[in-house]
């Protein structure tokens, strides 16, 4: 019957499995992560790798190249990207779903119930009485056509919902045989469910709900097996550090394994590795050239630059709170101003302010204040607040050229000289504003015309063998020429601890490629991961709130034609819906009945359909709550699409509730009208599912083009925002 059940689920999410051949949803996001992964490039997800990587192996086994941009919803699909293939997995879970939640609901030991859903077994042949109710519920999931639209196109909750449902398969058959520890079903049951409630966990990170509710049952499980004395105490700490080994090994395994591949892969610089430190950027091929991107591109009043020796040897204009000696080896005196140098090595001293003359306000504020070509400018260093200084003394280890240092005022006759002119060489390319990167720049010393200059001299001992930084009045040298390289704005000028304290925070860019272990990488993105988000769009037209799910209050818009109405619309059966959240309330209800009544001795069926009943409840109705409450808790965004998990195990729910509806018949009366009456109600309702899914499939297909009347006859809830864009 599983079988029959896939081969049937198949069939409908393969269907029309290309239509539309256009990018729908999050396929945008995914389809990109996938096509990344065949070009070797660093992405950055919030959600483990497990579901994209499954889908860049179907694209790599269909030879596609990851050539495509998957820029925007509705982009159409190149002909040479394999859509099929690329939606054959998440189709192929979605497939899956049915038959697994049948095996969970015969795994629970589900009553017999004759006669249910006659309609149904009219529609698929003669079924036994025995295996009927079992179909209940899986033909729920069948004709919804939210599990439906969710599973035919690149996205993951298929494939997180099935590796989840089939690890709750593998807990359910373990429980079988756990009184037989350390058997080989008894190993293979939970290495499996281990395996599995981690692949859910790895595929979304809301997979953990699964994760937590398996092993609630698993422990429950063993406290089941303490009062057995068939088991020694030896035993059954051996089986508790077994089962706590397993479930920590194989997923921790499993999770790691998934990050060492994902890393080995993707060894290419790409446009989300920006989000990462300036080492783990380095870290990828061609990483350096990413790091700028999100720095401001315009010198103002107030920027904090590293000014970087544009030709020639690789360095930047340092300074610190060491001073020119008083004298030099050779018997020539100094200014003793503190030393200015270019550094080949990325440091927090290489940090400089560009400021006016007139002006000692430093946080940028707009209208920003920029700075152009030919303007006077002072520079001072930030960590030790000294201007950018030349004067006419020898410089130290180049005597024909003009000592700079950063101006110390010792109360003597030589005055501050720190005026300096911004001369852009290439702005006829660059423009007149200063620029990061792009502007090649002399800066001018305003009081001797002379040019800052790298001299290629390296300073002795007392300099830390530093490269050596002059003014020279032939200006025009590629050595007198720098440019921007790091850039960022002065927030907070209370004073100068605070830029300092700014200052300090700046990451160190290495100026080559550098090596992380994996344990760098892994640390560093588990971090990111956490505090970064990308799902979380604001005000979004599609999102809702978790009160509005079990009403099906609105769907989502995947995707709509250019041309027509059709659509591919998120929006479930609502008469499933419905009858799904009313079995949920009523089990509920029912079950605090049972309780209170038991509490008085009162005993209204026998004792092995009750233990059924709350079993029922300890497995379903907990993994409802368990993937529904803690979307209450999420200070984020939501959709939809987040209710499906919780979703599936409320189908089950209702599916025993039916079942259960059917004992109370059976026990309370065996008036034959009241029973047919029932089974016609069932009939009905059957009926009306069929309906619903074959009228509302349309907007899981899109392969009709809908007029604005068809769609205004879809809108039975006047909060379900159908989009009408062609009359």
């Amino acid at each position: 019957m599983a079988l029959i059940l896939l081969v049937t689920g198949v069939f409908t999410r393969m269907l029309r499995l290309e239509s539309p051949r256009n990018v729908v949803f999050d396929e945008m996001h995914y389809g990109k992560y996938a096509s990344l992964y065949l070009k070797n490039t660093f992405f950055f997800d919030s959600n483990p790798p497990l579901g994209k990587m499954m889908i860049a192996l179907a694209g790599y086994l269909a030879g596609f190249d990851g050539r495509f941009s998957f820029d925007k919803i509705g982009q159409e699909y190149a002909e040479g990207v394999p859509l099929w293939h690329l939606r054959f997995l998440p189709a192929l879970c979605g497939s899956l779903l049915t038959p697994t939640v049948y095996l969970i609901m015969a795994e629970l030991g589900l009553s017999p119930y004759a006669g249910a859903l006659a309609g149904f077994m009219v529609l698929f042949g003669m079924i036994g009485c025995y295996q009927c109710l079992y179909l209940v519920i899986t033909w729920l999931v069948f004709l919804d056509t939210a599990v439906l639209a969710q599973s035919r196109f690149i996205l993951m909750e298929s494939i997180m919902m099935f590796f989840g449902l089939a690890s709750l398969l593998c807990v359910l058959k373990f429980r079988k045989v756990s009184s037989s520890p350390f058997t080989k079903p008894w190993l293979l049951w939970l290495s499996l469910s281990a395996l599995l409630m981690a692949a859910g966990f790895c595929v979304k990170y809301i997979g953990i709900y699964t994760s937590f509710l398996c092993t609630f049952l698993l422990f429950q499980d063993f406290w089941r097996l303490l009062p057995k004395k068939s088991l020694s105490d030896r035993q059954l700490l051996a089986d508790f550090a077994v089962r706590v080994s397993l479930l920590t090994l194989i997923p921790t395994m499993l999770y790691l394994g998934l990050f060492s591949l994902h890393f080995s892969i993707l060894t290419k610089a790409g446009t989300h590795d920006a989000l990462m430190t300036s080492q783990f950027q380095a870290s990828l091929e061609g990483g350096l050239g990413s790091i700028i991107r999100g720095q401001p591109g315009v010198i103002a009043h107030g920027s904090q630059v590293t000014l970087r020796h544009t030709h020639g040897k690789t360095c930047w204009m340092h300074s610190h709170e060491h001073v020119y000696p008083v004298r030099y080896a050779d018997g020539r005196g100094s200014s003793h101003q503190q030393q200015v140098s270019c550094y080949t090595f990325k440091d927090v001293n290489n940090w400089w302010i560009i400021k006016r003359p007139n002006r000692e306000d430093l946080a940028v504020q707009e209208p920003i204040d920029r700075i152009k070509h030919g303007e006077v400018i002072q520079i001072v260093h930030g960590l030790t607040h000294r201007a950018l200084n030349s004067h006419d003394v020898a410089a130290p280890v180049s005597p024909h050229s003009q000592e700079v240092s950063c101006y110390i005022d010792y109360n003597i006759s030589m005055a501050a000289q720190n005026l300096w002119k911004v001369d852009i060489i290439n702005r006829d390319t660059a423009g007149e504003v200063w620029h990061t990167i792009n502007s090649q720049v002399r800066l001018i010393h305003v009081n001797t015309t002379a040019a800052l200059k790298f001299s290629g001299k390296q300073f002795p001992d007392w300099g830390f063998v530093q490269h050596e930084v002059v003014t020279d009045r032939n200006i025009n040298q590629a050595d007198t020429v720098w440019n921007v390289e790091e850039h960022r704005y002065t927030k907070n000028d209370k004073d100068k601890s605070t830029i300092e304290r700014e200052m300090m925070t700046h990451e160190l860019i290495p100026e080559q490629q550098t090596t992380l272990s994996f344990w760098d990488k892994f640390l560093e993105l588990q971090l990111k991961m956490l505090i970064t988000n990308q799902e979380n769009v604001q005000n979004h037209n599609f999102a809702s709130d978790p009160l509005e799910w079990p009403f099906l209050t609105r769907g989502i818009a995947y995707f709509i034609a250019k041309d027509s109405n059709s659509q591919v619309h998120l929006m479930g059966n609502i008469v499933v819906w419905y009858t799904a959240s009313t079995c949920l309330v009523l089990y509920t209800a029912l079950l605090v009945f049972y309780l209170l009544r038991r509490r008085r001795l009162c005993f209204d069926i026998d004792e092995s359909e009750f233990v059924l009943y709350c079993q029922a409840g300890e497995v379903l109705l907990t993994g409802y709550l368990t993937h529904y409450l803690p979307y209450f808790f999420y200070d984020r965004t939501l959709f939809m699409h987040h209710y499906l998990p919780a979703y599936i195990f409320k189908l089950m729910l209702a599916s025993y509730f039916i079942s259960h509806l059917s004992y109370l018949l059976k026990k309370t009366t065996s008036l034959k009208m009241i029973h047919l009456l029932f089974t016609a109600l069932l009939l009905v309702w059957a009926i009306s599912v069929v309906f619903v899914f074959q009228k509302f499939s349309v907007l899981s297909y899109a392969h009709h083009p809908l007029s604005a009347n068809e769609v205004r006859d879809l809108r039975w809830k006047d909060t379900w925002d159908l989009i009408i864009h062609k009359k």
